[in-house]
């Protein structure tokens, strides 16, 4: 009885808060995959070209989740607090972050962009194809970057409508301009790859005005401002670096894990690259409703342990366990239910399309253990300040069984294409395990101190 909650207003809130999200998650994948429609139907090469180039791209993208998330953590706490000054100074933390790591990643992607490539494939037309996305994708870094984080921080002060309609209007322009500059119409060249970089960037730049605009001029919430981004943090450095810090370098490593999966991938063949690419946009539309709850575990329990309630707090991650077996096997029958429509949609050789359908198989099982785990290790478990252990329980699954097993699934045995994906994603299934066991315990809730209550301990 503890996976369900009786407390109507709890849903209420989370839904309030988790629905938005999932939407901007649907819309937000939808543009991903109207991307690879669009790049797939100029041919295979061009399509895993995309894909591998952007899985460079997703480790800054999921650092800045990281930092997005681990500020999100302090935020939700100091906004149940009413702790304004923490917030802004919080939030003044992340923004240098995350200018930071653009910095790095931009000049890593113009200076060394065959590198990256040579990373994930040996074939050279997949490479040249790659550096050719990559050399327009360096500016968006910045753009990405600060409208994610951004859009993190709004949400954890309930303004979650504006991300969701920024998205809309993103969508729309990143379809229109990928049209334009993909196929060269519209008076405009022919560039394929090239095109796809170029529509995602001005769809970028959208976003970042919209959303950064939004916090940092209009706002009152937080009430940060651009002076602000100079200003002074004192000892909350501290504070953030404890619970925030542990959430980067766990989501840097999990991405550095996750690339690692894509090298074994892109070993295997352009079939198996092409048909993973058509897959993963697949697993992301299944489980953007899980990614809504996830953020809405980690607000709605910062904002509770905010508050003083432990008990109440313990009780709401029993509901959202329950929320995540939920969905869970919801996502698995969306993907079973859409695969054969999916795989149909992209012009794919025959061999590409019996990958594909032993790796949605694949998927749909994965993601029955993934929600679960997704909404405790993103969600509650975070939300309640247990960064440290999630580092270690994270990278331990990742490193020590999905990529060993991937690698002997793959290049080793060359077993069948659903052994080689379910091994390589079997972390998610020993985290679900584990997730149960840690909040069964009670240990994952953690105490965090304001700037004012640092400034006494000094």
């Amino acid at each position: 009885m503890k996976l369900i909650s009786g407390d109507k207003q709890f849903y209420r809130r989370v839904a309030g808060i988790a629905i938005p999200i999932a939407l901007q998650g649907f819309i937000t994948t939808g543009v991903n995959m109207m991307d690879t429609i669009m790049i797939g139907t100029v041919g295979e090469t061009q399509l895993s070209a995309v894909s591998l180039a952007n899985q460079f791209i997703s480790i800054y993208q999921i650092l800045c989740m990281g930092i997005g998330m681990g500020a999100s953590v302090l935020v939700a706490r100091y906004y149940g607090m009413r702790e304004k000054d923490s917030l802004k100074k919080t939030v003044v933390i992340m923004v240098r972050l995350c200018v930071g790591i653009a910095t790095l990643f931009c000049l890593m992607t113009a200076f060394f962009p065959r590198w990256i490539m040579e990373i994930y494939t040996v074939e050279e037309p997949i490479i040249e194809n790659g550096i050719r996305y990559l050399q327009y994708s360096v500016v968006t870094y910045y753009l990405l970057g600060l409208s994610l984080t951004s859009t993190i921080v709004l949400r954890n002060v309930q303004k979650v409508r504006l991300p969701l309609y920024t998205s809309i209007g993103a969508f729309f322009i990143n379809v229109g301009a990928n049209y334009i500059f993909i196929f060269g119409k519209m008076g405009a060249p022919r560039m394929e790859v090239a095109g796809a970089a170029i529509g995602t960037l001005i769809a970028r730049i959208f976003e970042f005005g919209i959303i950064c605009g939004y916090l940092f001029f209009r706002d009152r919430e937080i009430g940060v401002r651009v002076p602000d981004v100079f200003c002074r943090v004192g000892n909350l450095w501290r504070e953030y670096i404890r619970i925030s810090i542990p959430v980067l370098l766990s989501d840097g490593i999990l991405a550095i894990g996750n690339n690692s999966v894509a090298m074994v991938i892109g070993r295997l063949g352009e079939s198996f690259v092409a048909a993973n690419a058509v897959t993963a946009v697949t697993q992301q539309l299944s489980t953007t409703v899980i990614q809504g709850f996830s953020q809405a575990g980690a607000i709605v329990t910062g904002y509770t342990l905010g508050e003083g309630n432990r008990e109440k707090a313990q009780e709401q991650g029993y509901a959202f366990l329950g929320i995540g077996i939920l969905f869970g096997a919801i996502g698995a029958g969306i993907i079973l239910l859409i695969s054969e429509p999916m795989i149909a949609a992209y012009s794919l050789s025959p061999q590409t399309q019996e990958i594909a359908r032993e790796l949605m198989l694949a998927i749909s099982l994965i993601v029955l253990f993934q929600a679960a785990n997704s909404i405790m290790t993103k969600g509650v478990l975070r939300g309640g300040g247990d960064t440290k252990i999630l580092m270690v329980a994270d990278n331990i699954f990742l490193w020590v069984a999905s990529i060993p097993l991937g690698i002997l699934a793959g290049p080793v045995l060359h077993l069948p294409a659903f052994w080689i994906y379910f091994f390589l994603k079997v972390d998610q299934v020993l985290k679900a395990i584990w997730c149960v066991i840690r909040l069964r315990s009670g240990k994952w809730i953690r105490k965090i101190r304001s700037s004012s209550e640092l400034q006494g301990a000094d």
